[in-house]
């Protein structure tokens, strides 16, 4: 069996690893010449860590994550916490730690663990067919493959989408901006081993601790689409929208480099069923684009990788049943994720003024079971427990 994955990130090199541990033979092909992640960071929550342990990553992952061991929510303008609590609960319950990674040392480390002839870049899709034996596809470098099965991992801006659905699919505004990026860490910002998360006004300043005594950290502010972006003035920008908030996040805002912050108008995508039509199929946020309000977007796609892979191994009937399978195992899962990290982002980012400011007091209660149950429960509904 002959696989062409379209797409190099991190749906489809998880792919790509999953396929070869089951026996299939894959070929990956990007559009982009070279990679360039967007986002600074992500972070692999537990069921992604399981996926990527599944994929014999286990201590390269772990090596590239940081020491995530506490979480605090703290008010925007004293800076003190609200609540603050362990993740030993967690990591006890679902039985795997959370690792926040820098997203271009993840990438680099799922492309250098597949081999390097397999992977095709400058290779941007400008037709698909199929027939009963198999799938042909067409590059605009005027190239040609031709496989058993194609499996669609282009993102949010996927090509392949409309093909599979039959037409267009719009992505919706979240209603808010995000920037990121990584500063060395300093504690009097924020603790080395903590996600520290400043919140107020419908806005969020989160940092989370990464390799190579690194912050990711993230500002989120509501904002209208399509505001003129300069990134030689980000910091005064920052400044403006965080004006009188607490010092440590004053200091967050002098420590960026705005030459490697990244401005990202967020996005996500109604959720849809249709991932599958005959011998090609969705993967990631080609198939359920969401937020990131609960860090869930690419371990959602190291999931399907896992489900794809292991289906297509255990079933025989044929290979648009499995396939079919693969959809059935993913759609139910994958709209739980869009929606809830889309309900989350309202409350975050006061869609509804009062109930975030519910929310805000809440937290001030709040000793971490619910938060951890919350999270153990969207962790342990990931196909590895």
């Amino acid at each position: 069996m002959k696989a062409i994955i379209i797409g190099a990130g991190i749906g489809g090199m998880s792919t790509a690893l999953a396929l070869g541990r089951c026996g299939y033979d894959a070929d990956v092909y990007e559009a982009v010449k070279e990679i360039r992640p967007v986002g600074a960071a992500i972070s692999v929550w537990p069921n992604g860590v399981k996926c990527l342990n599944y994929l014999g990553l286990r201590d390269s992952v772990k090596a590239l994550g940081g020491n995530m061991a506490w979480m605090a929510y703290r008010d925007y303008i004293s800076g003190n916490d609200m609540t603050r609590f362990s993740m030993a609960p967690l990591v006890s319950r679902v039985g795997e730690s959370p690792y926040p990674v820098a997203r271009a040392e993840l990438q680099q480390l799922l492309i250098e663990s597949y081999p390097a002839e397999k992977i095709h870049f400058g290779k941007r899709v400008c037709r698909i067919e199929q027939d009963a034996e198999g799938v042909s596809v067409w590059f605009d470098d005027q190239s040609h493959a031709r496989g058993d099965f194609l499996i669609a991992a282009d993102g949010t801006h996927s090509v392949v989408r409309e093909y599979v659905r039959g037409f267009p699919t719009e992505r919706r505004y979240a209603g808010y901006v995000n920037w990121n990026g990584l500063v060395s860490i300093d504690e009097s910002i924020a603790p080395a081993d903590q996600w520290t998360t400043y919140v107020g006004e419908g806005k969020r300043v989160s940092l989370m601790p990464v390799s190579d005594n690194r912050f990711y950290f993230f500002f989120d502010v509501p904002l209208p689409k399509g505001l003129k972006e300069d990134r030689s003035t980000v910091r005064e920008d920052l400044k403006g929208y965080f004006r009188g908030w607490a010092p440590p996040v004053q200091r967050l805002i002098d420590a960026i480099d705005p030459q490697t912050t990244n401005r990202v108008e967020i996005h996500d995508i109604e959720p849809f069923m249709e991932f599958v039509k005959g011998r090609v199929a969705l993967l990631g946020d080609a198939a359920h684009s969401t937020t990131p309000d609960i860090g869930q977007g690419g371990c959602a796609a190291m999931e399907d990788a896992v489900v794809l892979a292991s289906v297509l191994a255990s079933h025989s009937l044929s290979l648009e049943d499995s396939l079919l399978r693969y959809q059935q195992r993913r759609n139910e899962r994958v709209k739980d994720l869009i929606l809830k990290a889309r309900k989350r982002c309202d409350v975050t980012h006061a869609k509804d003024p009062q109930v975030t400011e519910a929310w805000y007091q809440a937290l001030t209660r709040e000793d971490g079971v619910n938060v951890l149950a919350g999270m153990c429960e969207t962790i342990e509904g990931g196909p590895l427990g």
